[in-house]
Order: structure tokens, then C-alpha cells, then sequence
């Protein structure tokens, strides 16, 4: 009878010891980077970071049993931040390349893109790929984009922490050309009518992914990956796309 009862003891034990774990797992708070300086997928509003990506990831974690936590910074310091463990991962338009393959995990890809570049509408010097040489680029600091411009001959590139900063340098005739995410782009577009757009190419990534620490959140980017699909299947990322006119 005793050892009876020490084997209910001992199923018991393990019982609440499983659910305490999938408990903790369940309201584990997961903190995410994010540049909220790129609108229409991050931004501020009244204070707060706003989205497609945010809006995206939050309809991911309800689905996954996920909390999530944002910490806002310069997308520079997104990576690095990841690396120094002082965030679990990264939703920021943030495209999956070759290179950041080397150091990081991805999820799958959750909005496909190209590049789009910029100039003034006055400026006949601009006019394709070949022109820019020689010429003052505007990109964001640490994105895809910055990579590009650097490959184009003699070209000047400058850097900013945020594209309005290159998009006002544009305007005011700093810079020739600017050289951004089409769906970024199309929006500057819209509210600066003496902009206009002359070239664009495929930017030579896989997409829009969320990014990982190599091999440090295996069981996270499967979950991410399954919520992903569970918001395309039910429709709720269609919306999200409608929402912020990226159709």
C-alpha cells in the first residue's frame, strides 16, 4: 500500500512539475527590438510603437500564447542588442540576407519587398542606376539599402539613423538620391510631391523576416512560424496588410 501511494506521489509530482513549466513558459515575456522610425510597419503613435509589424506580431503571439514585450533603439543597435542578449528577437522590416544568415536565425517570411529609389523631380542629372555614380546617396544606417548604395561606383553614401532624415537632406539638396524600401518609399511619396521615384530593383533578400540569435530560440521561431500561418490562414494578415495600404 505504501509503495501505492509513493508511485501517486511520484506521478503527481512529475504532473505539476510539467504544468508549473508549460505555465512559466506560457507568460515568459519575450522581449522584441524594434526601430519605430520606418513607417507604415514601425512607428510611434501617442507615445507607443505602432505597426504592421507590431500589429502582426501581437495577432501571432494571442495565437501562440505569447507575451511581448518592445524595446524601441536605433535599427544599428537591433542587432547587436540581439547578440548581447538584451533582446530575444527582432520585428523591425528587417530582411533575411545571406550574411545575417551567418549570425542569425529567421523566421519565415512575412512580406516580400524591393528597393525603390528617390530624387527630386527638378533634378535631370538623375535619371538610372549608371547617373548615380559620383553621386550622394541618402539609406538608412544598417539596412540592406546601405549595402546597395555602397556597391554603386564612387557613389557618396550617407547615413542616418532615420529615412525622413535622408528623405529632408534629399529635399533640401544635400543629396542626390535616396535609396529605400519601395514600400517606405511609396509613402514619402505620397507627402512630398516633389519627390519622385526613377528606379527600382530587387533588393536581393528573402523578405521581411523576424530575426533570431543563432541557435538560441529554436523552439521561439517555431512558434513565431506557426502563428505566422495560423494569421494567414484565418485572414487576420490580410487585413493587417489592407490596413497599412502595403497591398
Amino acid at each position: 500500500m505504501k509503495n501505492f501511494f509513493y508511485v501517486l506521489l511520484m506521478v503527481f509530482s512529475v504532473l505539476c512539475l510539467g504544468a508549473c513549466s508549460n505555465n512559466k513558459q506560457s507568460s515568459e515575456v519575450i522581449k522584441v527590438g524594434i526601430a519605430a522610425n520606418y513607417p507604415p510597419f514601425d512607428f510611434l503613435k501617442d507615445g507607443n510603437v505602432t505597426g504592421f509589424d507590431v500589429d502582426l506580431l501581437e495577432e501571432i503571439a494571442k495565437r501562440e500564447n505569447l507575451k511581448l514585450e518592445w524595446i524601441n533603439m536605433s535599427f544599428d543597435g537591433l542587432i547587436p542588442a540581439l547578440k548581447a542578449g538584451k533582446i530575444d528577437m527582432i520585428a523591425s522590416a528587417m530582411s533575411s540576407t545571406p550574411q545575417r544568415l551567418t549570425s542569425m536565425d529567421f523566421s519565415n517570411t512575412y512580406f516580400n519587398t524591393k528597393n525603390l529609389y528617390l530624387k527630386l523631380k527638378t533634378d535631370s542629372s538623375v535619371s538610372n542606376k549608371q547617373s548615380l555614380e559620383g553621386k550622394k546617396i541618402g539609406v538608412q544606417l544598417g539596412t540592406i539599402q546601405e549595402s546597395a548604395a555602397k556597391t554603386i561606383p564612387n557613389a557618396q553614401v550617407v547615413a542616418s539613423e532615420e529615412m525622413l532624415a535622408a528623405i529632408l537632406a534629399l529635399k533640401a539638396g544635400k543629396i542626390d538620391a535616396v535609396l529605400t524600401d519601395k514600400d517606405i518609399g511609396k509613402g514619402y511619396l505620397k507627402t512630398n510631391e516633389e519627390l519622385e521615384a526613377f528606379l527600382e530593383e530587387n533588393d536581393g533578400s528573402s523578405g521581411f523576416c523576424v530575426a533570431f540569435d543563432k541557435g538560441k530560440q529554436v523552439e521561439l521561431v517555431q512558434k513565431i512560424n506557426a502563428g505566422l500561418e495560423k494569421v494567414k490562414a484565418d485572414g487576420t494578415y490580410q487585413k493587417i496588410v489592407e490596413k497599412y495600404d502595403l497591398q
